[in-house]
């Protein structure tokens, strides 16, 4: 999870005096320095938390980016993976970033549709600034109506997720009920009076539980996470770090960017095929990625999960029965839920769930049932 920048030159979320005051362990992650879990939590019980109640979780780190203009959806729909138009305004939709040439994956977001002229994406920290160029490149050329921009740092993230997520955002007078993938602009009135205006709040998440995630102005981000922070531990939560935020996503089988998948990983191999709007004219990749899809990718991400006590980490080798190498541990955690070891592996295509095979943890060679994720059942739609 780690991202090896020097502690200068990370930025800090405009929460962090609040993470320093519950004592947090912070570290470096997609340029910033985010709290990986808070002192009297730690990952297992913010984790517990968010599964059996409810959690809240800094995520300012996530990138933020406009495309507005006329045409703004047209080129979103021409160039990401996903069909646009499956969705109406006041969605949000999964899509990826894909490689043109090599099908890779550049980056997977969200992309929040208010109308056809105004669009909000949400994609990953590291690579913000390369999908946002990859865009305003590709509006330059083809629709030059349309204004890509970068808003990192404009916003704050915060998400609250957890079976009790509604209660939460209720006590603070936010909307909640909305269905899975859809999102309201909303004005919030705190306790004090004041009031904070162009928040929006998402059902989304990547915890697999009921939540939400709320885009927040970063001028406004410290009342509303005091606000919210106070109805979570009244609802008997905690806040959560992104080491809960890393077991929780594991245990749902949702891929992270720069292990799951990357450059090196396409669509197809990670299994996201259901991200892709095959039927497009045309998006970045579309050529080789159905070329791909045509002849049958040879590796896929699978998931793993632990006969005996071994502990499945990044990088480590799994092999057949027979001792021969079938692939590589991509994602690997000890499942708080579950209490064994789980995995996100990329495996030879003729491995599948239900086979045996072993992991080399720690010089050992440990037992492992291939699985199709996710790992646990959750409320996530409902």
């Amino acid at each position: 999870m780690a991202d090896p920048a020097p502690e200068t030159d990370l930025i800090r979320s405009p929460l962090h005096d609040r993470h320093e005051a519950l004592g947090a362990k912070t570290a470096p992650f997609g340029g910033w320095t985010m709290p990986l879990e808070y002192a009297g939590g730690g990952v297992v019980k913010e984790h517990t938390a968010v599964r059996e109640a409810v959690g809240i979780f800094d995520v300012s780190h996530l990138g933020k980016a406009t495309v507005t203009g006329p045409g703004a959806a047209a080129l979103v729909n021409a160039t990401l993976s996903n069909d646009l138009g499956r969705i109406e305004p006041g969605k949000a939709q999964y899509t990826l970033c894909v490689d043109d040439e090599t099908g890779g994956v550049v980056d997977d977001l969200i992309v929040y549709h208010r109308d056809d002229e105004h669009l909000l994406l949400v994609p990953n920290a590291a690579n913000t600034a390369e999908v946002v160029r990859r865009l305003a490149a590709a509006a330059a050329a083809d629709h030059p109506g349309v204004t890509v921009t970068d808003e990192h740092c404009d916003h704050a993230v915060l998400a609250v997720q957890g079976p009790r997520a509604d209660d939460v955002l209720a006590a603070v007078g936010l909307p909640t009920g909305h269905d899975y993938m859809t999102f309201v602009d909303t004005t919030v009135t705190l306790a004090d009076g004041r009031s904070v205006p162009d928040v929006v709040v998402c059902r989304t998440g990547y915890t697999g539980e009921r939540g939400y995630e709320l885009v927040v102005p970063a001028a406004h981000a410290v009342p509303v996470w005091d606000a919210l922070v106070a109805a979570v531990l009244e609802a008997g939560g905690l806040p959560a770090g992104l080491g809960a935020r890393d077991t929780l996503r594991t245990e749902m089988g949702y891929p992270l960017h720069g292990q799951d998948i990357s450059m090196s990983i396409s669509p197809n191999e990670a299994r996201l095929g259901w991200a892709v709007g095959w039927s497009k004219e045309r998006f970045w990749g579309k050529d080789v990625l159905t070329a791909e899809k045509e002849a049958g990718p040879r590796r896929r991400l699978r998931g793993l999960r632990a006969a005996g006590r071994g502990i499945p980490r990044p990088s480590m080798t799994v092999r057949a029965a027979d001792g021969q190498v079938v692939g590589e541990i991509t994602s690997g955690t000890f499942s708080p839920t579950l209490r064994t070891g789980v995995a996100l592996a990329l495996l030879d295509a003729a491995v599948t769930p239900g086979d045996e095979v072993t992991v080399d943890v720690r010089n050992r060679s440990e037992a492992f049932t291939v699985v199709a994720p996710p790992f646990v059942d959750t409320s996530v739609r409902s």
